[in-house]
């Protein structure tokens, strides 16, 4: 995690997808779709995600459990 002159945590690929437990492909997919924010920094540098960007998309995507009718 690094952090900018702004104050913000950004996150990179790799340490989402260690905390999902899911494929680098489906988390660049999130971002090429919209889903997930990210800042493209190009070449090997890849993708910065906002920390309160991918807790909003954690959040948007926590189930209740309920049934929906």
């Amino acid at each position: 995690m690094t952090q900018a002159c702004d104050g913000a945590e950004w996150l990179t690929v790799s340490e989402i997808v260690e905390t999902l437990k899911v494929h680098e492909q489906t988390v660049r997919r999130w971002i090429r779709e919209g889903e997930l924010p990210a800042l493209e920094l190009g070449g090997k540098s890849g993708y910065r995600v906002r920390r309160d960007e991918f807790e909003a998309f954690l959040k948007e995507r926590t189930t209740t459990g309920k049934a929906v009718a």
